[in-house]
């Protein structure tokens, strides 16, 4: 995955736009939820056309920061992130909110970060099956269900 805009102000803007977008698009999700718990379905479809316009912003900035590739270099990527969250961000986030008094946010922190390592598992099996071929083979009997039915 490789960035040419690397170490440029222009990569500091793409980010910038990337997780703008990326936060929008969260946002108008909820908002359609709202929206459309209390009866305004207009307004609910609205914000998830909206939601789904900032999905496709995130998507072409995060294509040119060269965020997307093959499937085995994005299992590689999302766990890593997975592994950066449960290691270090939600433990030191844990950490200061027990510091600042704030005990049931930490205990939410560290109950997302147990998440996250199960997510890191997930995807790191998921590559081992790629690289080994063990996606649509494996050497023991399966039951398979259709994802479909």
């Amino acid at each position: 995955m490789s960035n040419k805009y690397e170490g440029t102000q222009t990569e500091k803007n793409l980010r910038a736009a990337f997780s703008g977008e990326s936060e929008a698009r969260n946002k108008y999700t909820y908002f359609a939820s709202v929206a459309k718990k209390e009866g305004y379905e207009q307004i609910s479809a609205l914000f998830t056309k909206t939601a789904d316009n900032e999905k496709e912003h995130a998507k072409m900035w995060f294509k040119e920061l060269g965020g997307l590739a093959n499937t085995p270099a994005n299992l590689e990527s999302a766990a890593d992130g997975e592994n950066y969250e449960w290691t270090d961000m939600y433990a030191g986030f844990a950490k200061t909110a027990e510091e600042e008094g704030f005990t049931e946010l930490a205990a939410k922190f560290r109950a997302v970060a147990e998440i996250e390592k199960h997510h890191e598992e997930r995807y790191r099996a998921l590559l081992k099956n790629v690289e080994t071929s063990q996606v649509f083979e494996k050497s023991e009997v399966k039951v398979w269900e259709c994802r479909n039915c």
